[in-house]
């Protein structure tokens, strides 16, 4: 039985402008299609993929807004009308660029008209009386000034575009990082080093839909890493939080699963929703939902006061906040990657060039050929020793004799005779 192929998809930025472009939200998207919203933006920020009967209706859904943009373009397209010399349709609209100010209204045909062009961008009004039984002509109002164009964006470089993702994210990606580990060294650095590892792939990170979510992802990886245990100073306690309340919120956190307090605190925490929760913690969405139950019931059996999850959120954003945290600047950090990612490169380019003398040495030094080794003689005991040959006896003599004297060659020498 032949599978059938799975139903082509636009890639997660041309989905999210054509529900943009027909004036849909996520929710109204997800109802056509029957998900949650939370999965909506989830697929259109490409981190979950759509399977099955969803994925075919996900993408009929999608060739339907398709030809609907494509008619509104269509009808919002005007026909062409009469031009004038210059070639611009005088029906169509004025460009937004640079707007000009409305004409002046004709007046009704004057008795004595002035033969003198009038100007149109501002022009005066006529100080003469109209005569009697013509329409008064308003005096135009005072054209408000132009505004000033806005000046265009100036490119950022790397490097300030790195500083301005840091300081935008470290503060609370290091209060965050506190909740898993209950260490404020360690969350400092955890997040540190997230960020020298983005700077050292900032392509990567520049191109990414969510770049402060691809720092906390390494953060988190950092601060939950199990060789942790093995330094030095996580053998040293830190000091408690000063509150009670705090400290028993925080030793609650400290004894969940590394996994289970992730969930938390990214669902609890951060605010993410379950699809995104999932898609960063790489499990499937009934796990991170299990998991997000078993760590809300183990916090709510140790606080019971916690069971409700708005003040669950609540008290985990008092207990990060009440911490001074504090965070290096951009510069050090990028210039503290950058001293780590020379060294690696230099440790990389002496193992190779030990590598290449150790393999050169070997070469020069090794034979060319095998020389099986010669083993030293032995003494065996219990063999008799090898007696020389004697002398022959008279009757051993004789019969070499005879032997030497009646040789004959050929198939004779096989034929028996009588002595």
């Amino acid at each position: 039985m032949t599978r059938r192929p799975a139903t082509p998809l636009p890639p997660p930025k041309e989905r999210r402008h054509l529900r943009e472009t027909t004036a849909l939200t996520q929710a109204q998207l997800a109802e056509r299609v029957g998900v949650a919203p939370g999965t909506v933006r989830a697929w259109e920020s490409g981190r979950t993929t759509p399977r099955g009967r969803k994925r075919e209706a996900y993408a009929k859904l999608l060739k339907t807004l398709a030809e609907e943009a494509a008619a509104g373009r269509a009808a919002r397209d005007p026909a062409s009308g009469p031009r004038n010399a210059a070639g611009a349709n005088r029906t169509g609209p004025e460009p937004e660029a640079h707007p000009q100010p409305a004409p002046h209204p004709q007046p009704a045909p004057h008795p004595e008209p002035d033969p003198r062009p009038e100007p149109e961008a501002r022009p005066e009004p006529d100080p003469r009386p109209e005569p009697e039984g013509h329409p008064q002509t308003l005096p135009e109002p005072a054209s408000e000034p132009l505004p000033e164009p806005r000046p265009a964006p100036v490119a950022l470089t790397p490097a300030q575009a790195f500083d301005a993702l840091y300081e935008f994210g470290a503060p609370a990606l290091v209060r965050q990082t506190y909740l898993l580990t209950g260490r404020r060294e360690q969350a400092r650095e955890s997040v540190e080093r997230a960020f020298q590892t983005a700077w050292e792939h900032w392509p990567e990170v520049a191109r990414d839909r969510d770049p402060v979510g691809w720092v906390r992802a390494a953060a988190y990886e950092y601060a939950l890493s199990p060789w942790q245990r093995l330094r030095p100073r996580h053998r040293r306690p830190e000091p408690p939080p000063a509150d009670p309340g705090d400290r028993t919120l925080l030793n609650a956190l400290l004894r969940l699963p590394p996994r289970h307090r992730r969930t938390l605190v990214l669902y609890d925490g951060v605010g993410l929703d379950l699809p995104e929760t999932a898609a960063e913690t790489e499990a499937s969405t009934p796990a991170a939902a299990h998991r997000l139950l078993h760590a809300r019931e183990a916090v709510a059996d140790r606080l019971p006061a916690l069971a409700d999850p708005q003040v669950l959120h609540r008290r985990l954003a008092e207990l990060a906040s009440n911490e001074r945290l504090g965070a290096a600047r951009p510069p050090s950090v990028r210039r503290g990657g950058e001293r780590r990612a020379r060294f690696r490169t230099r440790a990389a380019i002496a193992f190779t060039v030990a590598l290449i003398g150790t393999t050169a040495l070997t070469l020069r030094t090794a034979p060319t050929h095998y020389e099986p080794p010669v083993s030293p003689g032995q003494a065996v005991r219990g063999v008799p020793p090898r007696v020389a040959q004697g002398s022959l006896s008279d009757e051993e003599q004789e019969l070499r004799r005879k032997l030497r004297d009646q040789w004959q060659g050929g198939p004779e020498r096989l034929r028996p005779g009588l002595e």
